[in-house]
């Protein structure tokens, strides 16, 4: 408990520190880290890691210590690799929920400041406001028309207006009226919170604590990956009984123990090199490290698995202000009733919130204050009461003891508060004219009305019951961003359709919609409208229809359910407490960084950081591209594990002698350390593709190894087993003793293969060499090619060499191997240029075609 003589300036940061260090952490349960050990016995139970543990105990049973030590230095050596991508991978996750962890603000050291709600202590004086989900229990100090929903405690679902303990009356229930709860939700007003329980010991806590402990289902392609691993896998304990059939046939002159060991080695070297272990490694990798990437432009992923959702967004569903436009209004033109300017911005200023924070009206009060209407003259007097905004109204009220009258100034959407004031005929269509004129201009417009009971029995217990009188209209604009033009530009070339969600009117977000080059900117449908329409002809207006106006929270659940009964993958904005069932229900939720509330960013996927439609656009841009490289190094695994499982399988077949093999599991595992780190380095970095955002969505159902993919890696992989197992089968059948020369000249082969197989495929458009320039600065790239070749002269020209079974090479045999290598992989560039001579074909025949039937 807190003791309630607290100053409301709030702690010090050295007694928030002590606290912290009595009553611990805001948080329902603390985090378990898993320790070195258990991650390293995880990586171990994997299949391949068994294999490499069998392997080197075969080694030492064979008294062959030195190939055993070998196997166990490299067991050690790929777990350390594992473990550094997997401390890669945490640390990015960590920086991601450090990021996109709730935050609040309070008092301390005397000023206001944002911290992590984790760091709360008890004596915290926390300021909240609408759209805030209270992160700890406390007492109310300090309020201002507060609302609280507190029905994920008590099952209500009607909002609780709150006071302040000094204004509480006694009373005999659980629940009090002048103490927040966490875990509910601010629906209006804004209050200062003195912090008392934090963490378990909160109401929350005490009936949430298993939270935080539940467990995560693994995503589509996480379910794609591991059943690939488990087929391989399962591929692989056939093939290897069968080789370890025919090895044991092939070598009857050795004594059986040697015989059983020689055959086994065979079948686990086939094994190691079936099984494609770097798969989730993959999926791990590629996917947080591009959430990492996509952090640093100013786009939050609070969820992993949309990383690879947002390749296939086809409908981007955005509100109007602050997402296409720049969130900065002004009043850039006015319309008074009888030219009464002073009196119509008067009451514009008495209707506006006193402490606001919105855009509107801030923009309001600067104006009156250019017209010297301050705020000490316009809330000088005594608030009365007010009518508070709801969707449902679209407009608002105060009711001022101003200047020894009761004014009540009102405000909101024109056909709201046109149609509560006194107008004759002319007076309306003149209201309406104007109304249109503004409107057309592209402002946003808002009416202004005045009522002024004689005493406070007559004030109406409703906005709606009043009878206004009109003042005029007030046009504010916010100008689009200058660069929304271009990136609509970008999402209609990209397949991505734009819809314009707002609470503005029709014709004003018609306007905006034509500024910005927006398709379909004259289809309209609004709020009333869509009241009035079934599912099913929602569901077919919205083919056509991208500008929905006059819109409430609550409608655009139905516009995203319409969108997705038609098969498209919608991503939707949203900032308000409201929008947060559908950023839920939407495939991609985003919510705004600046000035969403807490319950939309929690209900999301993605945060932008900077509430800007670019940031929503290149956000797409590099999902396309992170799912682009996924695909690209599941080939590349497919296509290098091709060449080292079909020359495990072969030679046993060809009657190879086992000691004269191709591969033993001691090359397998070499190969693998060319392989991860190529994999999951060099290609996670690849830019992306020149025709990324001009390619329509990709199908969500489609398998990331398809069809297209299979073959191509098919093909690739078989010519390098040509090439590399060719090459060693052709030395071995002239000199059998030279087992060494031709197993070197195979490793290499395939080796150098590898690092031309990762430029080849960097594109599937680009030749080899548009690819090494756009990565030419690129140092890590640079690092791990020359890595590779190092690596490979160091293997072939030092005593190493002997552990391995090579032989070093002359300079005329390395050559040889480099050239063979870049034949086994460079024909694609063949291929490559095929297509972009058959595409350029098609377009010259249809322009053609085009021009003759014109």
């Amino acid at each position: 408990m807190t003791e309630s003589k607290t100053p409301l300036k709030g702690l010090t940061s050295e007694e928030a520190r002590k606290r912290q260090e009595q009553y611990g952490k805001n948080e329902l349960t603390p985090m378990k880290k898993e320790s070195f050990f258990r991650k390293v016995l995880h990586i171990i139970s994997e299949p391949m890691f068994s294999l490499l543990i069998v392997a080197a105990v075969i080694y030492f049973i064979l008294g062959e210590p030195r190939d055993g030590a070998i196997m166990l230095v490299f067991v050690i050596v790929v777990i350390s690799i594992d473990m550094i991508q997997e401390w890669k991978t945490d640390k990015s996750l960590n920086a991601l929920k450090d990021l996109s962890a709730p935050h609040s603000q309070v008092i301390r050291d005397g000023k206001e400041m944002v911290i992590a709600s984790i760091d709360l202590v008890p004596g915290d004086l926390m300021l909240i406001s609408e759209g805030v989900k209270i992160p700890a229990d406390g007492e109310i100090v300090k309020a201002s028309d507060l609302c609280v929903d507190e029905s994920s405690l008590t099952g209500e679902s009607e909002g609780v207006w709150k006071t302040t303990v000094e204004n509480a009356e006694p009373s005999a229930d659980y629940w009090r009226k002048d103490y927040c709860y966490a875990g509910t939700l601010v629906t209006q007003g804004s209050a200062h919170v003195l912090v008392d329980k934090i963490g378990a010991a909160t109401e929350y806590g005490k009936i949430g604590a298993d939270i935080a402990s539940a467990p995560e289902s693994p995503t589509p392609l996480q379910k794609q990956t591991g059943n690939l691993v488990k087929l391989s896998a399962g591929i692989a304990a056939v093939l290897f009984a069968a080789v370890v059939f025919v090895t044991w046939f092939n070598i009857p002159d050795h004594p059986f123990r040697a015989r059983l060991i020689e055959s086994v080695l065979s079948g686990i070297t086939l094994a190691m090199a079936m099984i494609p272990e770097e798969f989730p490694v993959i999926l791990t990798v590629f996917l947080s490290m591009g959430a990492w990437r996509l952090a640093k432009q100013h786009s939050l992923v609070r969820k992993l698995p949309s990383v690879e959702t947002l390749g296939a967004v086809s409908v981007l569903c955005v509100d109007k202000t602050g997402t296409i436009t720049m969130n900065q209004m002004t009043v850039r033109d006015t319309w008074a009733v009888d030219n009464d300017y002073m009196k119509l911005c008067e009451t514009m200023g008495l209707g506006c919130e006193t402490d606001t924070y919105d855009p509107m009206e801030k923009a309001m009060l600067n104006y009156c204050e250019k017209l010297g209407l301050n705020k000490g003259h316009l809330f000088g007097g005594e608030l009365i009461t007010e009518y508070a905004f709801t969707n449902e109204l679209k407009m608002m009220g105060h009711v001022w003891r101003h200047e020894d009258e009761i004014i009540i100034a009102a405000k909101g959407s024109p056909e709201r508060i046109l149609a509560i004031c006194r107008l004759n005929d002319i007076q309306r269509r003149e209201a309406e004219a104007k109304l249109m004129e503004m409107s057309v201009q592209g402002l946003r417009v808002i009416a202004v009305g005045v009522m002024k009971p004689t005493s406070r029995d007559d004030i109406p217990a409703e906005l709606t019951d009043c009878a206004l009188t009109l003042c005029g209209l007030i046009g504010l604009a916010d100008p689009p961003r200058e660069s929304v033009k271009e990136d609509i530009k970008q999402c209609t070339k990209a397949g991505v359709r734009v819809v314009m969600i707002t609470g503005d009117n029709g014709i004003t977000a018609s306007s905006i919609a034509k500024q910005i080059g927006m398709p379909n900117s004259d289809s309209i449908i609004t709020g009333d409208e869509l009241n009035d329409m079934t599912d099913e002809e929602l569901q077919e207006r919205v083919k056509e229809v991208s500008i929905f106006s006059r819109v409430v929270p609550e409608h655009k659940m139905r516009i995203v359910k319409a969108f997705k009964a038609n098969g498209e993958i919608v991503a939707m904005t949203g900032d308000g407490v409201n929008d947060a069932p559908a950023l839920k229900y939407a495939d991609i939720g985003i919510a705004m960084g600046k000035r969403g509330s807490e319950v939309s960013r929690e209900a999301a996927d993605l945060i932008l950081l900077d509430d800007n439609f670019s940031t929503i656009v290149r956000t797409i841009r590099d999902g396309r591209r992170i799912y682009d490289n996924i695909r690209k190094a599941v080939g590349y695994v497919f296509t290098i594990h091709i060449p080292i499982a079909f020359s495990s399988l072969l030679a046993p077949i060809l009657g190879v002698y086992p000691a004269n093999l191709f591969l033993l599991p001691l090359h397998v595992v070499l190969l693998e350390l060319v392989i991860d780190p190529t994999c999951s380095i060099v290609l996670e970095r690849q830019p992306a593709e020149a025709d990324i955002m001009e390619r329509k969505p990709r199908n969500p159902g489609e398998n990331i190894l398809n069809a297209r993919t299979l073959i191509k890696s098919g093909l690739q992989g078989i010519m390098i087993f040509a090439a590399s197992f060719g090459t060693y089968y052709l030395i071995l059948s002239r000199n059998p003793a030279d087992a060494p020369l031709a197993r070197t000249m195979g490793l290499v082969i395939i080796i150098l293969a590898n690092l031309f197989l990762v430029q080849v495929n960097s594109s599937n458009h680009d030749f080899v060499v548009q690819s090494v320039k756009r990565l030419a600065k690129d140092k890590v790239m640079w690092a791990v090619n020359i890595g590779t070749v190092v690596g490979t002269l160091l293997l072939l020209y030092t005593p190493v060499h002997q552990f391995f079974k090579f032989a070093p090479l002359t300079i005329e045999q390395f050559f040889t191997a480099l050239g063979i290598a870049a034949v086994s992989v460079f024909w694609y560039e063949l291929v490559k240029l095929a297509k972009k001579l058959a595409k350029k074909n098609y377009k010259e025949a249809y322009q053609t075609g085009t021009l003759k039937s014109r």
